[in-house]
């Protein structure tokens, strides 16, 4: 990473240039282009992300009123609002997708030995979609009901780091259960799923290929109970059984014993039921790690609030993947800048300050050092105003 320079220069720096332009080689992306390369496209659409511009024309006003920053930024060609409009709606999606796949491998490896809040040597994941409505008329390629349309953002969430290992986008129709084919299935790790998921053939698959899961049990699943085991209660844990599916095709889709988890939430008054296939670890664990499938739900809530991908640049296929694409690319770069400059900072307050300073010419560490401690400082007057009588 660059040490001078504009901040946003500085982030761009992240990315491995003999990696983004094997992915532009890979797709033919620059092929008998004169100007406005695939990097120029990429720069244009992180800057937007990072300052969530409205549309086009937005983009293409502020980076005009730049002026010579333009070039000390990155960008080697004046931006026009026609030609990033053609570039979003031609140019391969899927080097942008291979681009957000090596950032994540990064990402992830720095974030691996971070805590779960709960003893657990595993690797862990969330599985969960949602949705993004869109206009029928406009995007008729991605029709969800007679009358809507919608694209779906399935994500499979490292718990540690809170970082995307697995991202498929579809049109509306595709079921959420459908993507457990398509999943990378690491053995030994755990997958942590809401009961949207609950397919006992693809659970099957996945215990075959010594995976564990974690979800919730429906009540119209019937089992016979064949042994249970003692619990400390004050933990909340109500029961710990070893069961057998019951049902006629249930039975035959799972044929193995599972493990059935009872637990009383006190905070929301309410009893969850847990299954899975993982007959080592505590029961509380069982529950603890349920808990944190939160943890993706939050993640879905934090790109839409700070990251430009409710509404769309183009309306073709190719154009919104582009964008879904390169949003994940700008996540996962604030997440490996704060982690890199050992920043105290949350992810929203690290993309604030990318996007208020973004055209500063200072060093990034410095920076990001300097607000921690004015965070800090700031922190610790409103603690004392609380004893100020």
């Amino acid at each position: 990473m660059s040490a001078k320079g504009l901040i946003f220069a500085q982030l761009m720096d992240l990315i491995p240039r003999h990696e983004f332009n094997a992915c532009v080689k890979r797709y033919g992306g620059d092929h008998r282009l004169r100007h406005f390369s695939c990097r120029d496209q990429f720069l244009c659409m992180a800057f937007a992300q990072l300052t969530f511009r409205e549309s086009l024309r937005d983009i293409e006003t502020c980076l005009r009123s730049l002026g010579s920053k333009l070039y000390h930024a990155g960008f080697r060609c004046q931006v026009s609002r026609s030609t990033l409009a053609d570039a979003n709606r031609l140019r391969d999606w899927r080097i942008y997708r291979d681009l957000a796949l090596g950032l994540i491998a990064e990402a992830r490896a720095l974030y691996a030995n971070d805590s779960l809040g709960f003893e657990l040597s595993h690797t862990a994941y969330a599985l969960d979609a949602t949705t993004i409505d869109l206009c029928l008329s406009l995007f008729p390629w991605a029709p969800s009901m007679r009358s809507k349309a919608a694209v779906r953002l399935h994500t499979l969430l490292d718990l540690r780091g809170n970082i995307p290992a697995f991202i498929r986008i579809s049109t509306g129709k595709m079921h959420e259960v459908r993507v457990l084919d398509e999943l990378p299935i690491e053995r030994g790790a755990f997958y942590v799923m809401d009961k949207a998921y609950i397919d006992f053939a693809r659970l099957y698959r996945m215990h075959h290929q010594a995976a564990f899961f974690v979800t919730r049990h429906r009540r119209d699943h019937g089992f016979t109970r064949q042994e249970s085991r003692t619990v400390e209660k004050a933990t909340g844990v109500r029961s710990d059984q070893t069961i057998r599916l019951s049902g006629t095709q249930s039975s035959v889709l799972y044929p193995e014993p599972l493990r059935r988890v009872s637990f009383y939430d006190v905070e929301r008054k309410r009893k969850l039921v847990f299954i899975t296939n993982n007959f080592e670890l505590s029961p509380i664990t069982i529950a603890m790690l349920y808990r944190k499938r939160w943890q993706v739900e939050l993640f879905f809530k934090w790109i839409k609030q700070h990251l430009r991908i409710k509404a769309f640049y183009g309306n073709s296929d190719n154009a919104v993947r582009t964008q879904i694409w390169i949003a994940v690319s700008v996540y996962v770069l604030v997440a490996i800048l704060r982690r890199r400059l050992g920043c105290e900072l949350s992810m929203a307050d690290v993309l604030q300050v990318l996007s208020v300073n973004a055209f500063e010419k200072t060093r990034a560490d410095k920076l990001f050092s300097q607000i921690s401690r004015a965070f800090s400082e700031e922190c610790d007057r409103k603690q004392l105003r609380l004893f100020d009588f």
